[in-house]
């Protein structure tokens, strides 16, 4: 099988189409795979670093308020578009795939244009732009979350997850806290604020930090590679409890998730297909930041059904947080109530039935 992948912009858009691409040659060892993406995105540097053939086009996003920069941008979409059209014609791909962000627009625009089996994949609850574009165009519009059902055309649209939920379920638990310092058999939270760190969540974090070892629990917390230093001197002012680990960055969180009892993060939504593939009870605290809110959409689906606490940004404080957290363990069978809410949403095979949806496409 041949497939070119497209997505771009953030980590959001490019690990699930990598554990796609994972599950790809899982399945079919002889496929060949072009992943088409922008040369300054971050995608250049996380598909190099696999060893998939990369290539790119130069597209930019429309800015959601009226602006000369999006002349410039539908000029960039021709263009990117030929470009697309010349790439798939070169590489004659069974099926063209887009992840999300404006990246995809052009090359799966293209693809369809070309009669290429085409596919897109929706990580939010709430779509973007992009994806609600190709929308029009593509064969099929795969899904995170059954709520997005409705924004797009009904008859091209199938709820399986995203891909990155089946990478989390075969990893290491024990590797995964020996990794990052944490003890077995001790009740485990992470706290984490995205790759790029949160400082509201900083903040919290540093206001209650020495009552932390008042708890029997121990407590990891990712600060963010930019945030980092300036904690680190808040931290040694306060004092570190033996308890809290600190670490500006893991690149291993898949197995680090596997390992922990509670995490406390943004809404993003590959942390939620990771979490709930795990039954992971979680406590949410959505980005206020994002396009159409959708983070706190996303954080909704799961506590509605009991697997999340909810914890909005303008109430948020440490004392709060900790709050909720002790509340998780200690009130009788709280944990487990969330835990098995949490596995009832999961997908854990999001990836292989997705390839099993392209390799359907590919046939016709």
């Amino acid at each position: 099988m041949r497939v070119i992948v497209s997505g771009g912009g953030t980590g959001g858009h490019i690990y699930p189409a990598l554990s796609l691409i994972q599950e790809i040659k899982k399945q079919y060892a002889d496929a060949e795979i072009l992943y088409i993406g922008t040369e300054n995105g971050l995608e250049s540097e996380l598909v190099t670093r696999e060893n998939i053939p990369f290539q790119t086009i130069k597209i930019t996003g429309f800015r959601r308020k009226l602006s000369f920069e999006n002349v410039k941008t539908i000029y960039r979409f021709l263009k990117g578009t030929n470009d697309s059209k010349k790439m798939i014609k070169q590489f004659k791909p069974d099926v063209v795939v887009g992840t999300g962000g404006y990246v995809c627009g052009p090359v799966v625009y293209a693809a369809s244009q070309l009669n290429i089996p085409t596919a897109i994949h929706e990580q939010n609850s709430v779509p973007g732009l992009t994806n609600k574009f190709l929308s029009r165009y593509v064969d099929k519009i795969v899904l995170s979350f059954p709520e997005s059902k409705k924004l797009f055309p009904e008859k091209k649209t199938v709820y399986l997850g995203n891909p990155r939920a089946s990478e989390v379920i075969s990893t290491d638990a024990n590797r995964g806290r020996e990794s990052v310092g944490l003890k077995e058999g001790k009740k485990s939270i992470l706290i984490v604020g995205g790759s790029r760190g949160a400082k509201p969540i900083n903040d919290a974090f540093l206001e209650v930090l020495p009552e932390m070892k008042n708890f029997d629990y121990q407590f990891l917390y990712v600060t963010g590679q930019v945030h980092y230093e300036k904690v680190m001197e808040a931290v040694r002012a306060k004092g570190n409890p033996d308890n809290v680990i600190i670490k500006p960055f893991i690149h291993n969180m898949p197995e680090v998730l596997a390992g922990v009892d509670l995490i406390v993060a943004r809404a993003g939504a590959t942390t939620l297909a990771e979490i709930t593939a795990l039954g992971l009870p979680s406590i949410l605290i959505p980005s206020p930041y994002v396009t159409n809110n959708h983070q706190e959409k996303n954080a909704r689906s799961l506590s509605v059904k009991g697997a999340a606490i909810v914890l909005l940004e303008k109430e948020m404080s440490g004392k709060v947080l900790l709050e909720d957290i002790d509340s998780i363990f200690k009130k009788t069978g709280k944990w487990e109530e969330m835990h098995k809410a949490a596995l009832s949403l999961g997908m854990p095979k999001a990836a292989e039935h997705f390839v099993e949806l392209l390799a359907e496409l590919a046939k016709k």
